[in-house]
């Protein structure tokens, strides 16, 4: 088997381009336990994900979740999947197809996008490999998680390390560590909080649920916990909400250790018990709504909620394809790419001028 992946076909004079590449979690190709048993094995089977011994862990993996949590995960994606497919997936592709829209309005029409699932299809080294196809030889990886953490973002940037092990011709990579702070995505949650607001009215409480990681990231230095308490203030402020008006919650346990805390589920319950009759919940650290938002918010902590006495549930939805979130993108991208995107490629022409100046000094052409 070949050590490196065949190159595409390099024509002279071609100007090369710029890339980015999207990467957003992954998703089952179907809302079947088939399908779901080995997203979950490639899922779970990322140290970065699960950090117990891998001897202990591969027992428990094969043992026993991959019995019987793939039937009960194929149940769940069966409430949210679509006619056309994953939400997900279809998601994070109108994001790709859009952004690249909003690069060329804005000057840049050679300017390529891809996305990628770090776990499923479409996978990054195929993605990769498309944007050299497409002669980018300077590419930008933006994972589509506004907060760094080790189980998202550098998993990501470590199958983009993979996948350039089997590459020769190395394209420039950057990355983008997180976007947790920046303004126009801050801007972005606040306005689709208010539009909803004013469809629906102002809440007693508004819940910020980010997903979960285990607690012990936090004492080993993750700053994932940090990132989204500040998305969280940045947001309130936004809104103006006073600390009594919001919580920041957690969502997405899996296993018996201690996740990160306060948890969204409990949270609502007491909340609803003590009296709070009417709550909203948005989903700061997922850009496009999946399983976790619309059917463990959406459904299961809605109802958790009605029937621990609660009277309104509001699921506020992920930004999505939301025009203002495409134009936070790209100047989130745009941050990073600021020389490339200033000096545009050099033509066939200019390069022509080049090597006929060469071949008079005497230089190698």
């Amino acid at each position: 088997m070949p050590r490196y992946l065949p190159e595409p076909r390099h024509e002279h004079g071609q100007p090369a381009r710029i890339g980015v590449l999207l990467i957003n979690l992954g998703t089952p190709a179907a809302p079947t336990a088939q399908a779901v048993r080995p997203y979950l094995r490639q899922f779970l089977s990322d140290p970065r994900v699960v950090e117990i011994p891998r001897a202990l862990w591969w027992l428990i993996l094969n043992l026993f979740v991959l019995t019987t949590r793939p039937k009960k995960s194929a149940e769940k994606y069966a409430k949210v999947w679509s006619k056309e497919g994953s939400p997900l997936r279809l998601h994070t592709e109108r994001q790709a197809k859009l952004l690249a829209g909003y690069f060329t309005e804005a000057g840049h029409p050679a300017l390529q996008v891809e996305y990628a699932m770090r776990y499923g299809q479409p996978d990054v080294e195929g993605a990769l490999m498309r944007l050299k196809e497409k002669r980018c030889d300077r590419i930008l990886v933006l994972p589509l998680y506004p907060q760094y953490a080790a189980s998202t973002s550098a998993s990501s940037f470590d199958a983009v390390a993979r996948a350039v092990l089997k590459i020769r011709n190395l394209p420039e990579l950057r990355f983008v560590r997180s976007f947790h702070d920046h303004p126009d995505y801050i801007r972005a949650l606040g306005e689709r909080v208010v539009e909803h607001w004013h469809q629906h009215g102002i809440p007693d409480r508004l819940v910020m649920s980010f997903h979960g990681t285990p607690r012990f990231s936090l004492d080993r230095g993750d700053p994932y916990f940090c990132e989204c308490q500040k998305t969280a203030r940045l947001l309130a402020e936004y809104l103006s909400l006073t600390q009594e008006q919001y919580l920041v919650t957690f969502q997405s346990r899996f296993g018996r250790a201690e996740w990160l805390q306060p948890y969204t589920e409990p949270s609502l319950q007491k909340m609803a018990r003590e009296g709070v009759q009417k709550v909203d919940v948005i989903c700061p650290g997922f850009v496009s709504d999946c399983l976790e938002t619309i059917e463990e918010i959406g459904m299961e902590c809605k109802a958790a909620f009605l029937q621990a006495g609660g009277r309104e549930f509001g699921y506020i939805d992920c930004l999505n394809e939301r025009p203002d979130f495409i134009h936070a993108l790209r100047k989130i991208a745009s941050s990073h790419m600021t020389d490339w995107l200033a000096e545009p490629p050099a033509t066939a022409a200019e390069l022509a001028v080049c090597q006929r100046r060469a071949a008079r000094s005497g230089a190698p052409a």
